[in-house]
C-alpha cells in the first residue's frame, strides 16, 4: 500500500467516514506481509525449466552492470556448469556477479572446486549459514529463496533451483520436473534487488547503495504485485495464506511440492471449503523424498472430509509452489505449505493482484489437473487414489535434501504419534507405518538406555555445554558491542 493510500484512509477515518470495503483486504495484506502493492509492472508466467532457464540465461547474457543470483541449490552437473560458464563469462567482461547459495542445500551437491572456479573469474560468492560452533541450531534456518535480478531491469522469482532434474533426460526417459516461475519488469524489480541485498548484508559487507536499483518506473505494464521476502520467525506469508483462505469467495487452487499444512492453515482451508469455496490441492505422487508422500497423505483425510479436493501429480516430481484465488490473486515463489517454509526459512514470493495473470494461472492449473489423479475417501472412509496401481509410487532423481522437508515430516510424525497417545482423532491405516516406526525407535532407545544408562547423560552433557558456550560467546559479543558505543 503506498503512502498516498495510507494518507487518504487516515483522513477518512479521522473524519468519521467509512472507507471503501475493497481497502480492507489491501490494508490486511500489507500489514500481514510487510510488502507494499506495486503498480506498473509487466509479469510473464514461465513454466518448467524449458521456459525459465532460457529466460534466465538470456537476461544474464545481456547484463551490463550486475547480476544478483540467489539459489538454494546449484547442482554441479551439466546444467549447473552451463550456468557457471554464463556467470564466469559475464564476470570476465567486468559485470559484477554476486551469488548466494545455501550451505545445507549445496552440501554434497556442489564441490569447493565449482565455487573456486567462479571466484577466480571475479564473481563474489557467499554461502548462507554454514555450521558454526557458536550457533548449535543455526543449521535449522535456511535460505530457500530462488531469484535472479539483472541490472535493476528484470527480475525472476521462481520455485526452480539449478540442476539436470529440472531439465530431464530423454535418453533415460526421465521427464523434467514440473515447476513454475515468473519474469518481472518494472518498479517491482527494485524490491527483488532489495530482497537480495537483505540476505547479502547478513553474510558480509553490504551492497553499495548506488548499486541498488531504485524505482525504475513503469515498464509499460499494468500489473500490481507484492514482493514478499520472508525471514525466520516473521511468518508474513503464513498470515497472508490464512487471509486469502478467509477472504476467498469462489475458489482457492493450490500447488505444493512438500505439503505439511500446519493446523491453523488446515482449519482455514476446511472453513473455506465448508463455506462453499472450491478448494483444491495439487501435490506430487512421485517425490525425491518418498517418506514425504506418507507424511502428506496422513493429512489428507480432514481436508477430504470437509470438501477440499486433493490431487496427486502423475508425472515426475512436481516442485512448484503456487496459489491462485478467485481469479484475482496469485502467488508464485519458493514457499512450501509447511512450517519450515513459513517460519524458519528465508523465502521469496510474488503475490500478483491481476485478473489477466490469475486467469493464466488458472488455465495452467486446469491443464496440470489433466495429468493428476484425484484422491478420494472410499466407502470405508479410507484415503485412496482410484485406478492407481498397487505398487509403490516411483522415486525420482533427488534434487537435494532439505531441512524444510525434514521439518514437515517431523510435524506429520508428531501429529500421528500424539493422536495415537491422546486418542484425539481416528488414525488412518496409512499412518500405521509412521506409528510403527516411531514406536520401534522409542522402544529401541529405551533398550539402549537400559543397558547403557550413561548415554543420555553424555548426550545432554555435550549438548548443554555446547549451548552454554555459544550463549557465553554471544553475550560477550553483545557486551563488547555495547562498550564500543
Amino acid at each position: 500500500m503506498d503512502s498516498s493510500n495510507n494518507h487518504s484512509e487516515t483522513e477518512m477515518m479521522e473524519a468519521g467516514t467509512d472507507f471503501p470495503p475493497e481497502s480492507f483486504p489491501e490494508r490486511a495484506f500489507s500489514r500481514a506481509t510487510g510488502a507494499r502493492l506495486i503498480a506498473g509492472n509487466r509479469v510473464r508466467l514461465l513454466k518448467d525449466a524449458e521456459q525459465n532457464y532460457p529466460a534466465w540465461l538470456g537476461a544474464m547474457a545481456n547484463a551490463k552492470k550486475h547480476i544478483h543470483f540467489e539459489s538454494y541449490i546449484i547442482h554441479e552437473d551439466k546444467t549447473g556448469e552451463e550456468f557457471a560458464d554464463a556467470l564466469i563469462a559475464k564476470a570476465q567482461q567486468g559485470v559484477r556477479v554476486r551469488l548466494i547459495y545455501d550451505w545445507m542445500g549445496g552440501f554434497g551437491k556442489t564441490s569447493r572446486r565449482f565455487w573456486n572456479r567462479l571466484r577466480a573469474s571475479g564473481a563474489e560468492i557467499r554461502c548462507y549459514n554454514p555450521p558454526h560452533f557458536y550457533s548449535p541450531f543455526g543449521w535449522l534456518l535456511r535460505d530457500h529463496r530462488k531469484m535472479l535480478a539483472v541490472d535493476g531491469e528484470v527480475g525472476f522469482i521462481t520455485g526452480l533451483c539449478v540442476g539436470r532434474m529440472w531439465v530431464g533426460d530423454p535418453a533415460k526417459k526421465l521427464d523434467p520436473w514440473r515447476d513454475t516461475g515468473i519474469e518481472v519488469r518494472g518498479p517491482a524489480v527494485a524490491e527483488i534487488e532489495h530482497a537480495f541485498a537483505q540476505i547479502w548484508a547478513t553474510l558480509g559487507e553490504s551492497l553499495p547503495q548506488d548499486e541498488l536499483a531504485g524505482d525504475t518506473g513503469a515498464a509499460g505494464g499494468n500489473t500490481q504485485l507484492r514482493i514478499v521476502a520472508t525471514v525466520p520467525a516473521r511468518a508474513g506469508l503464513f498470515r497472508l495464506d490464512q487471509l486469502i483462505a478467509a477472504i476467498a469467495k469462489e475458489r482457492i487452487w493450490l500447488t505444493d511440492a512438500y505439503y505439511g499444512g500446519a493446523t491453523p492453515y488446515v482449519r482455514a482451508l476446511i472453513a473455506a471449503a465448508r463455506d462453499g469455496v472450491d478448494v483444491r490441492l495439487l501435490v506430487p505422487n512421485a517425490t525425491d523424498i518418498p517418506l514425504i508422500r506418507l507424511f502428506s497423505r496422513a493429512g489428507y483425510r480432514p481436508l477430504l472430509e470437509s470438501g477440499v479436493r486433493v490431487f496427486e501429480w502423475n508425472g515426475t516430481m512436481l516442485h512448484a509452489k503456487t496459489a491462485v484465488a478467485d481469479g484475482r490473486w496469485a502467488r508464485v515463489g519458493s514457499t512450501n505449505l509447511n512450517i519450515a517454509s513459513w517460519m524458519t526459512n528465508c523465502e521469496l514470493d510474488a503475490v500478483i493482484e491481476d485478473e489477466t495473470f490469475a486467469e493464466e494461472m488458472e488455465e495452467m492449473y486446469v491443464r496440470d489437473l489433466g495429468n493428476a489423479t484425484e484422491i478420494v475417501l472410499d466407502s470405508k472412509r479410507r484415503v485412496r487414489a482410484p485406478g492407481a496401481p498397487r505398487h509403490s509410487s516411483p522415486v525420482v532423481t533427488s534434487g537435494g535434501g532439505s531441512v524444510g522437508r525434514a521439518a514437515a515430516g517431523a510435524i506429520r510424525i508428531g501429529n500421528a504419534v500424539s493422536a495415537a497417545v491422546t486418542n484425539r482423532r481416528v488414525l488412518e491405516p496409512m499412518e500405521a507405518q509412521i506409528i510403527a516406526a516411531a514406536g520401534t525407535i522409542l522402544v529401541g532407545l529405551s533398550v539402549l538406555f537400559w543397558f547403557f544408562p550413561q548415554v543420555p547423560g553424555y548426550i545432554l552433557m555435550v549438548l548443554f555445554a555446547w549451548i552454554g558456550l555459544a550463549l557465553l560467546f554471544h553475550g560477550y559479543k553483545l557486551h563488547h558491542a555495547g562498550r564500543a558505543k
